[in-house]
């Protein structure tokens, strides 16, 4: 492709764009890896892949400041990638051994990390939405200048403790930023089947909660839509909430045989693919050739099976760590009598 001529200049640095690229990269053939291995039962419990949201988890990244929090769903992979985690703790953690990042304990969907600021992937639907609040409690207690960003799915905004956690947010405001990963589906269910109002940021309105919704196929817009509500809040203003729009390509999990939805929208979506758009502006830019490009995917390529040889090598916990990380032993001294 032809360079883009100088009045065309992107709105991010050539490193910003490459750091995207390569992190989105790492995220997407992380989660394909971790598809094939799942059906080689390589590990079990359930498994829901990330594939075609990696805007969102490289633009929330690049967006927050040290020092800031984040908590998710089940849906957690990419994230602590998106922070800067070796995603050879995170093939240990799918594998259940002890060098995970959660010691092996947590699996699929338990991804923490406390030196990350992670807070933790969650597998109660809707239950890390009140906990995201805490979080942001704790910050404004201690005058940190520290934000929450607390992820959710689009079917977790049906759960009561979501319009608690707004009131309670806005009352005492919390610095915590409420995103929705909105990727159409809770499960098998479509957001127009759940409601007739399909625009999520309007959930806000009636606690008079800021809110908009956000091109969530765009790392552009998700990393400026995550700063604006992240300052807002960061400033003493109170919460935010975003509708982040995207798209997974693969099932809810992997048990899920997509019959709710048709090969035609799927590929609408992957006209738009994220990492397809931050590649081509990359090129456009002249910043990489096909050479680069390809090296680069082979840097990746090696770090992920680097992962999986990882993971496969470490080994399981050991027995006397089953009653470990679940109390404070000197609050319940009696656990391992």
């Amino acid at each position: 492709m032809a360079k883009k001529k100088a009045s065309e200049k992107l709105e991010f640095s050539k490193a910003q764009y490459l750091k995207w690229y390569k992190d989105m990269l790492m995220m997407r053939r992380f989660e394909e890896t971790c598809g094939n291995l799942y059906l080689q039962q390589k590990f079990g419990g359930f498994c829901h892949l990330y594939i075609g949201q990696e805007a969102v988890a490289a633009g929330f990244a690049s967006a927050m400041i040290k020092g800031d929090k984040i908590i998710t769903a089940y849906r957690d992979h990419a994230h602590p990638i998106a922070l800067g985690m070796d995603p050879k703790y995170v093939m240990a953690e799918l594998y259940g051994k002890s060098t995970g990042c959660s010691k092996g304990k947590g699996g699929s969907m338990h991804m923490f990390d406390k030196e990350l600021n992670m807070m933790g992937g969650h597998g109660i639907v809707g239950a890390q939405i009140p906990m995201g609040a805490g979080i942001a409690f704790a910050e404004k207690y201690n005058e940190s200048g520290n934000v929450c960003l607390t992820f959710m799915g689009d079917g977790a905004v049906r759960q009561g403790a979501l319009h608690e956690t707004f009131n309670m947010a806005m009352i005492w405001k919390l610095p915590v930023v409420f995103i929705v990963e909105n990727n159409g589906y809770a499960m098998g269910t479509s957001v127009e089947r759940t409601t007739n109002v399909t625009d999520l940021s309007k959930l806000g309105l009636s606690y008079d909660l800021p809110s908009e919704s956000v091109d969530g196929m765009s790392v552009e817009a998700v990393h400026n839509a995550i700063k604006k509500a992240a300052d807002h809040a960061r400033e003493g203003n109170g919460p935010y909430l975003l509708d982040i729009n995207t798209y997974r390509y693969k099932g809810h999990s992997m048990s899920d045989p997509q019959k709710y939805r048709t090969k035609d929208e799927v590929n609408a979506y992957k006209e738009r693919d994220p990492l397809a758009q931050v590649l081509s502006k990359i090129m456009e830019q002249g910043w990489l050739n096909e050479a680069d490009v390809k090296k680069i995917e082979g840097e990746v390529k090696a770090k992920v099976e680097a992962s999986v040889t990882f993971a496969e090598e470490s080994p399981f916990p050991d027995e006397d760590q089953l009653y470990t990380d679940i109390y404070d032993q000197a609050d319940y001294p009696y656990i391992m009598d």
